[in-house]
């Protein structure tokens, strides 16, 4: 799927990930298909590294991933003894501290956490197999649309390991507890029909459609004002944590600032 906000040059284009932006959308891509865009804590420092120097001036964040499959998950050679060069193995990580341990892995998450920043709305776009570290990934993103050939599959139980990459909050939060648990421990693919129909994805279209509905979707969430938009974005994120009248005042308070914002009364 091409991005013409590749014409412009990327801001970052490092260790299989790149960032470019047209004005206020920008577009992380994986780029590595010849590995079906494995990922690596390289891989991982590079995204968290992409949502740092993310101008100000973004609204909309589309990530996207070039070849046949979004991420195949973990790349392999972390399961070997020899890790990769220049990274602890598996073995090394055991082997730290408690704290080193947490340091360690919270730097990996680190990549997976800033799509879902408040002043941003983002979007994955996925083909193919999205599998572990892959879902992960997606499961960051605000929304999800897929191509009508995406695997969604979370390996890490069958590994001996969890879901680390802050994949499981959303999860849970997506599908429900129920779900979301036989999902991680069974390791099973969910596909295209399952994802929409379960709230996994917003929509599915076939393959050669995904630029067009990702780039529909983005200049639908243009059309409205920034500061609605990241409102609105507070209250249906917080609704989950709040009791029903905690929201309506959440409610109340936000469009409080809207109205005096609108009649240029805001602070």
């Amino acid at each position: 799927m091409a991005s013409p906000a590749q014409d412009l040059g990327p801001l970052l284009d490092k260790d299989g990930v790149r960032l470019t932006v047209d004005d206020a959308i920008a577009t992380v891509t994986l780029t590595n298909p010849a590995k079906r865009n494995a990922q690596s804590p390289a891989l991982w420092r590079a995204l968290a590294e992409a949502g740092r120097v993310l101008p100000g001036s973004v609204r909309v964040v589309v990530l996207r991933a070039e070849g046949q499959s979004f991420s195949a998950g973990l790349d392999r050679q972390m399961f070997t003894p020899e890790g990769i060069e220049g990274e602890p193995t598996f073995i090394d990580l055991a082997r730290s501290s408690d704290g080193e341990l947490d340091a360690s892995i919270a730097e990996f998450q680190a990549g997976f956490t800033w799509w879902r920043r408040s002043d941003l709305v983002s979007i994955a776009a996925v083909q193919g197999h999205a599998i572990g570290a892959g879902f992960q990934l997606a499961l960051g993103c605000d929304l999800r649309v897929v191509a009508d050939d995406v695997q969604f599959a979370m390996r890490e139980t069958s590994l001996g390991l969890v879901p680390d990459l802050t994949g499981t909050h959303p999860l849970v939060g997506l599908v429900g507890y129920a779900r979301a648990l036989e999902i991680c421990v069974t390791g099973r693919s969910v596909l295209a029909e399952e994802a929409v129909s379960t709230g996994l994805a917003n929509i599915a279209v076939p393959g050669e459609q995904l630029e067009d509905a990702v780039r529909d979707l983005a200049s639908a969430i243009l059309a409205a004002p920034r500061d609605a938009v990241i409102e609105t974005k507070a209250l249906i994120r917080g609704a989950q944590g709040r009791s029903y009248d905690d929201q309506r005042a959440a409610e109340r308070a936000a469009q409080a600032r809207r109205l005096r914002d609108l009649a240029g009364l805001g602070e």
